[in-house]
């Protein structure tokens, strides 16, 4: 085999470093942290099972080179009065029905959810009401990490902080890696916004307890909904 053709089988994936802007946005972005959320026309605004809103952490449109999900919007939720890691319910791997609605232990449904959207296209009227909004923006990199290179990224492959690990979805097909967000990886807040339990400051939130998070989603896109967040630390 010539060595172009060895290049082209270990090529990285394409990959994307996710870069927080400094400047509060006034008005809706498709990327950005907090800000107005754009859902399908069938989507509605999340809520926790303690039936408050959830707050949208960030959204992203996916670059079209994207393996399996290029081109669609990624939406992160998670409920401000409610934290901890997620924990997945499993049969041998395999996530149960709807597990973005099961229950998270110790809490008896989910505080959190994960959109992977087709077609958003008008935002929501209102922004969201706690999470600092702050654009995002995606730059290209080669993902060629080690063991401590670890990004805010979409795409590539994971940079596990323990051992990688595997599931499927209730569909049976098998997760893929999309989205990775760095350990105690903050949100800042609004004055007066809700104190999110075990966060570092009163000022920001945290996604499932500061852990490393590693977002999977289904390639076969059976639910917009079909997206597990697993924690390691």
């Amino acid at each position: 085999m010539s060595d172009g053709g060895v290049e082209e089988m270990w090529a990285p994936l394409p990959a994307y470093r996710v870069e927080t802007g400094t400047e509060p946005l006034d008005r809706p972005a498709r990327n950005s942290l907090g800000g107005w959320p754009y859902f399908d026309d069938d989507q509605e605004w999340p809520r926790c099972f303690c039936g408050e809103r959830m707050a949208l952490f960030f959204q992203l449109d996916l670059p079209d080179d994207i393996e399996f999900f290029g081109g669609e919007h990624l939406s992160v939720f998670h409920c401000a009065h409610h934290n901890d890691a997620s924990d997945p319910v499993t049969a041998d791997g395999r996530l149960g029905p709807r597990f973005w609605e099961a229950p998270q232990p110790p809490f008896p449904g989910s505080f959190w959810r994960v959109l992977l959207q087709r077609d958003p296209g008008v935002p929501e009227a209102e922004p969201e009401p706690a999470v600092r909004a702050l654009a995002l923006t995606l730059r290209p990199f080669v993902d060629a990490h080690g063991p401590f290179d670890v990004h805010f990224k979409v795409g590539g492959t994971a940079a596990w902080a323990q051992w990688p690990e595997r599931y499927w979805c209730a569909c049976g097909t098998e997760m893929a890696f999309l989205c990775q967000v760095p350990e105690y990886q903050e949100f800042g807040v609004h004055p007066g916004a809700p104190v999110q339990p075990y966060s570092i400051r009163d000022d920001a939130y945290l996604l499932f307890l500061g852990n490393e998070v590693y977002l999977l989603a289904c390639p076969a896109r059976c639910d917009p909904a079909a997206v597990f967040p697993v924690n390691q630390h």
